[in-house]
């Protein structure tokens, strides 16, 4: 299957070690198909995925979001999805003509 945008995200997770606490950034993908949405642990059918959306923090980055059928997902970005929601609209926009 062909992909059709990539966006990059990341996930800050506090880990206890011992005595101390130590904050790891992982980053990850995620990956726009013509039939569905897929990130590191979720899968999107493209049917259940109405649209996006994001909201700037700061100076760089902000919250990029996932609104599906079953709730909106949150995923932090540090940079500007429009090229990605734009793609999507896209595709999406076809579909329904």
């Amino acid at each position: 299957m062909s992909t059709i945008a990539v966006l990059p995200y990341y996930k800050i997770q506090r880990e206890l070690t011992g005595l101390a606490q130590e904050i790891v950034s992982s980053d990850r993908s995620m990956i726009l198909y013509a039939d569905k949405i897929v990130t590191q642990y979720r899968e999107f059918k493209i049917t259940e995925v109405f649209d996006m959306s994001f909201r700037r923090m700061g100076n760089e980055g902000g919250f990029f979001y996932l609104h599906t059928s079953t709730g909106v997902y949150p995923y932090m970005v540090k940079i500007d999805p429009k090229p990605f929601i734009q793609k999507f609209r896209t595709m999406t926009s076809k579909r329904l003509t």
